[in-house]
């Protein structure tokens, strides 16, 4: 078995540097249950897809073999940095460079010190793996990628895994619903923008957990557009391709992210 685990966690800082806000401590907990079963699934390679990650022009991944620094968050700076230090699957990504031209997509390698690792990443490193005892490959997500696009980068990632006898874990880092607040708000009392966005979200998290997985397919352009979902919803697309679907999942989180909806789930292969 190639693809061994997979989860979808959102990207955003705010379950990290402020886990002691009520709204959010849901989801910090959540992540660390989602750890546990990531840890027991014995992965070689930690894959994260992040939204976060944006690329124009060539599909980037990350090749230092050894990513360190200190980041800040652009948006919620006013909670402190964020630290980071992980290790690149080299061999994985490198393979995975060379073989994206057959499907039409041109790759490029990221090595260079101090290179600014986005939220998305972090977030997921610190919270999934906070020891480092895992190496990583890191995806981008290329703005100009569609649905499609992005499912045939997920399965490439899986069939190179394959060929080179590699164990890996999938990891999506994105939101569902995308509206936020534009004011100022009490953290405390933070919660889903619009009762549609949440009835949305919910919509979607049951299909989930109910292993409804050409429902869900079918019903996700419709749920991007109605719910602004963040950049398309492409982290799940990225992981359907990987994963080639799923039987069932488990929400081990679903709550409010500054108004924006965030879930963390773990799919049954």
């Amino acid at each position: 078995m190639t693809v061994v685990s997979a989860f979808l966690c959102p990207g955003s800082p705010l379950p990290y540097v402020r886990r002691d806000n009520p709204p959010w401590t849901t989801l910090a907990a959540a992540m660390e249950r989602v750890r546990d079963a990531l840890s027991a699934s014995e992965p070689d390679t930690v894959v994260i897809y992040s939204t976060q990650w944006f690329a124009v022009l060539d599909q980037l991944w990350l090749t230092r073999p050894h990513c360190e620094g200190i980041h800040v968050d652009e948006n919620w700076h006013e909670y402190g940095t964020l630290a980071f230090s992980f290790d690149i699957d080299l061999t994985l990504a490198s393979a995975i460079i060379e073989s994206t031209p057959s499907i039409g997509i041109r790759s490029k390698g990221v090595d260079y010190d101090e290179f600014p690792v986005d939220t998305g990443t972090i977030v997921a490193k610190n919270l999934l793996n906070p020891e480092g005892s895992f190496e990583f490959v890191v995806a981008s997500n290329n703005l100009y990628h569609d649905w499609d696009t992005t499912a045939a980068l997920g399965r490439l990632v899986a069939e190179n895994a394959s060929k080179i006898g590699r164990r890996v874990a999938i990891v999506g880092v994105g939101g569902l619903s995308g509206k936020v607040f534009r004011e100022p708000i009490d953290i405390t009392k933070d919660r889903i923008v619009s009762e549609q966005d949440d009835i949305w979200n919910r919509r979607v998290l049951k299909l989930m957990e109910a292993g409804e997985y050409t429902e869900l397919m079918n019903l996700c352009p419709e749920f991007v557009e109605a719910a602004s979902v963040d950049m398309g919803f492409k982290h799940f697309s990225f992981l359907m391709g990987a994963t080639g679907g799923f039987t069932g999942a488990t929400v081990h989180g679903y709550g409010p992210l500054y108004g924006a909806g965030g879930a963390v789930v773990e799919f049954t292969l």
